[in-house]
């Protein structure tokens, strides 16, 4: 078992690095951190002291002022490798640098020189060490105007501004569970090296971007179609526009129901050259379903008879959203990745529901991790 902590466990990686070790209990052991820690010397020391491998992605991205930028990035390092010395510990410690290394700004400075001296900390102590430097991540939750454009982007087309380009340049992307995956290989594998560029899964121009994002919010933002997602990249893209949508607004999805002397017709789902697999249950008054989350599948609960309650909530979070599905009235509630989720037949007579996924369940990879709402 490995003992690992997270300084910026809070943050964008740090908190998608955190939710990903939870499935890996076999392997890996999480040691909680919190900002805080930094502040005060004897817990900080009383982390490091716990861990086998540290990844530090504690830094600051943005500021108006760039000394304050490298001060800031520089000064964490140093209180990490003080209390490193003070415990006379030598966890395997996995720095996160960035390709900003070779820019000519005061951030990339401050991640060249904080991995110089980590290097430096590992070779006094004889201690294991890589330095991690990562291109451009995405992914859904992101904090938009700091972590990333592919945040900013989608946050201004899911919540009525926008966007602008300042300047389109050719960005190599990598999202952050795949990230993620790799920063867990290397603190299993125990791979060290003072430089190791993370390979990063796509090139894409700024206005390229711009483009795709503009079309999804055409399609799923503005009609609830399933857009034409061609490759793992385009559905890397989608999930991450999905995160951040305002669900509170968009969910329930109202749809239209066509009835004639026949019945009802309802359209329940609409795609763009996807297919996927759609199912069908029947459910029990008071019986609920679900109560897990996925890592990277797309999933929609369409209710067309009787009474539902949905209920899903972030992994790592307390808040849960509560949705109330009539079929006289059909709609859908989509689950994001990361989201536990649940239906509940709430109603008197049987619960009709269609069940879409992207992909074919298969038994050997199912993405699906149990966990109550």
């Amino acid at each position: 078992m490995i003992r690992i902590g997270i300084t910026g466990q809070a943050g964008f990686v740090g908190t998608h690095l955190f939710n990903l070790i939870g499935t890996r209990t076999a392997t890996f052991c999480r040691i909680p951190f919190e900002d805080s820690f930094f502040e005060d010397e004897a817990k900080l020391r009383a982390f490091v002291a716990q861990c086998d491998v540290i990844v530090h992605l504690a830094a600051m991205n943005r500021h108006p002022d760039p000394e304050v930028i490298y001060t800031t990035n520089l000064a964490l390092v140093d209180r990490l490798i003080a209390a490193l010395e003070a415990e006379k510990a030598t966890p395997h410690i996995l720095f996160s640098s960035s390709t900003q290394e070779t820019k000519a700004n005061r951030y990339g400075d401050s991640k060249r020189e904080g991995r110089a001296r980590l290097a430096a900390w590992a070779v006094r102590n004889n201690a294991k060490f890589t330095g991690c430097v990562i291109p451009n991540v995405f992914g859904p939750y992101g904090k938009p105007y700091y972590n990333s454009v592919v945040a900013t982007f989608c946050h201004q087309l899911t919540h009525g501004e926008t966007p602008t380009i300042q300047t389109d340049g050719s960005l190599n992307l990598v999202y952050v569970d795949d990230l993620c995956n790799e920063l867990l290989r290397i603190a299993e594998s125990g791979e060290t090296a003072d430089e190791r560029p993370i390979p990063y899964g796509k090139t894409c121009r700024v206005s390229e971007l711009l483009a795709r994002f503009t079309q999804f919010k055409e399609d799923y933002f503005e009609k609830g179609i399933i857009p034409d997602l061609v490759d793992h990249f385009d559905i890397q893209l989608f999930n991450t526009f999905c995160g951040y949508i305002d669900h509170t607004r968009f969910f329930p999805f109202k749809l239209t129901a066509h009835a004639d002397d026949r019945g009802t017709f309802v359209e329940t789902l609409k795609l763009k050259g996807l297919g996927g697999q759609v199912s069908f249950s029947t459910t029990k008054p008071g019986i609920t379903r679900g109560n897990h989350y996925h890592t990277r599948k797309i999933e929609r609960f369409t209710v067309i008879k009787g009474k539902a309650q949905i209920q899903m909530r972030r992994v790592g979070t307390d808040q849960t959203l509560i949705f109330t599905l009539d079929g006289n009235q059909p709609s859908f509630v989509d689950m994001p990745v990361w989201m536990t989720h649940n239906i509940t037949n709430i109603g008197d007579e049987d619960l009709y529901t269609l069940f879409w996924i992207n992909e074919f369940y298969n038994p050997e990879d199912p993405d699906t991790f149990f966990e109550k709402v």
